[in-house]
């Protein structure tokens, strides 16, 4: 597993962000054999690379459960490497932080916070809970205010911690309704190295991410249902066939549509079950079970994005 520091080379890809599989026990516990199968056939699909966090459920994880997760986590070999999360809360992020020291990971990322915070508090914070981690951050960007209500004093903290190296990593999450116009990005892009800078909305903007604002990789859930179509996107825009990747992004859309609507998480690791990938048991609270109309609705959309999937895998 990737130990080392992240360099600019390392971002250039697909992050796989994928849900985690919990037993149906009474402490709904994570399930380690669902989750390496479902490892196992990303991996197969061609993604190596995985960052637990919101799709994961982590902001409502218990201290215990976290230890486990990091201990599996670290147990990766050979090409794969992980980045688990921690936070949002500046408290429990400490604790967390002891976990993570025990091992090495290339970096953590900072879950965004909605509670009361201005740039250089949260810049603060961040570092505190970098040097008490022992590694840098992968900072996630998935409002214009994730830094505070002053845009431009939060780019400036963003760009001081990127310069500091406590940052290594940015995961842009703002959503847009056209992503070929977002001031926010391009104001960023102003302050920090775009190479630096991941696509963190799945398929849906990245390839006018990688495209126009030339970023070197996105983060997928949905790819997590289909590795291969996602793996195959980045491709295409790396080689510049951008009518390729809008054929293969557009494979995405029913899936992502209904992540959008029901909840991108909650959806995710419903489909990933209702493909048949992985047993993902239970949902944690403070999240609610699909009804039955919309998993009959979203097992239709699953099952055809994992078929096309296959096809791909077949050359079909």
């Amino acid at each position: 597993m990737k130990t080392g520091l992240v360099g600019p080379a390392d971002l250039r890809g697909v992050f796989a962000v994928p849900p985690l599989a919990r037993a149906s026990d009474a402490r709904r516990s994570i399930d380690l054999a669902q989750n390496r199968s479902l490892v196992a056939r990303l991996r197969k699909g061609g993604l190596t690379r995985f960052i637990y966090g919101g799709n994961a459920f982590l902001y409502h994880i218990s201290l215990e459960d976290y230890e486990t997760l990091l201990g599996w986590l670290a147990g990766f070999e050979g090409d794969l490497w992980t980045i688990p999360s921690l936070g949002p809360a500046y408290g429990f992020g400490l604790a967390q932080a002891r976990l993570l020291r025990r091992h090495r990971f290339p970096c953590v990322m900072a879950l965004p916070s909605n509670d009361p915070r201005d740039a250089r508090g949260l810049e603060r914070g961040l570092r505190e809970l970098a040097d008490a981690a022992g590694m840098p951050l992968m900072l996630y960007l998935k409002s214009e205010d994730s830094f505070g209500a002053d845009r431009e004093e939060g780019l400036d903290a963003v760009a001081r911690l990127m310069e500091s190296g406590v940052g290594v990593a940015i995961k842009y999450a703002v959503v847009r309704p056209d992503p070929a116009h977002d001031p926010y990005l391009e104001a960023l892009l102003k302050r920090v190295d775009r190479a630096r800078v991941i696509s963190g909305i799945g398929e849906r903007p990245a390839v006018v991410h990688l495209r126009d604002a030339r970023l070197p990789g996105f983060t997928t859930g949905s790819g997590c249902v289909a590795p291969r179509l996602s793996q195959s996107l980045y491709e295409a825009c790396a080689r510049g066939d951008y009518d390729a990747a809008e054929a293969l992004r557009r494979d995405f859309l029913p899936l992502e549509d209904l992540r959008d609507a029901w909840s991108p998480s909650r959806v995710l690791h419903a489909a990933v079950e209702l493909a048949g990938l992985a047993r993902m048991g239970p949902f944690l609270p403070f999240l609610s079970e699909l009804s039955p109309r919309q998993l009959d609705g979203l097992e239709a959309a699953a099952r055809d994005l994992a078929g096309k999937d296959e096809a791909r895998s077949r050359g079909t």
